[in-house]
């Protein structure tokens, strides 16, 4: 078990950021309606309740994605494949068509942008969103989604894209369509 020989520290914005760097995420692309359509990197994804279905996701209010999804009824959450960090990339970047090629999508139910070879999606109803500091929880109900049977999940860990250890299941390449 690693032992930590550093004394406590104030948790202040630059220690906690340094410290989250040591949690795996598991990377997901967010998208929303509009003209253009938005979209954006996220590893902030988790499930808040299995009955009723909710999952969530944080949004800083400065992003070029917020006011699209301050506004939309629906979103899509996109787990990306190990394989896919091209993808997070483009969707990370900002000033960029990122629907432009090599991306891949379709207008989906709700006219919200589906990608394309991704481990799974999820079309989500939006029911809150909740200001917290310089961020928005949005929190949504899954209404369709549609995922692999096989595959391994692109992560999020100590500044850089990773995967599972040992997991090299070639299956990865075969995405929900």
């Amino acid at each position: 078990m690693p032992q930590s020989t550093d004394a406590p520290i104030d948790a202040d914005s630059d220690a906690l950021r340094t410290l989250l760097r040591h949690q795996a995420s598991t990377v997901t692309v967010v998208t929303a309606p509009g003209s253009p359509p938005v979209g954006f990197t996220a590893t902030s994804f988790t499930s808040v309740s299995l009955a009723p279905p909710i999952v969530s996701f944080c949004l800083n209010l400065g992003s070029s994605s917020w006011p699209a999804v301050a506004r939309a009824r629906h979103v899509a959450v996109h787990l990306l494949a190990h394989h896919q960090q091209d993808l997070a990339r483009t969707f990370a970047t900002s000033g960029i068509d990122r629907f432009a090629g090599p991306t891949r999508w379709r207008t989906g139910p709700e006219g919200v942008p589906i990608l394309d070879d991704t481990l799974a999606w999820l079309l989500c109803r939006v029911v809150d969103r909740v200001t917290v500091g310089d961020h928005a929880v949005v929190l949504a109900e899954p209404e369709v989604l549609r995922h692999a049977e096989v595959g391994s999940p692109l992560l999020y860990h100590r500044g850089r894209y990773a995967g599972l250890t040992g997991d090299h299941d070639a299956a990865a390449r075969r995405p929900a369509a």
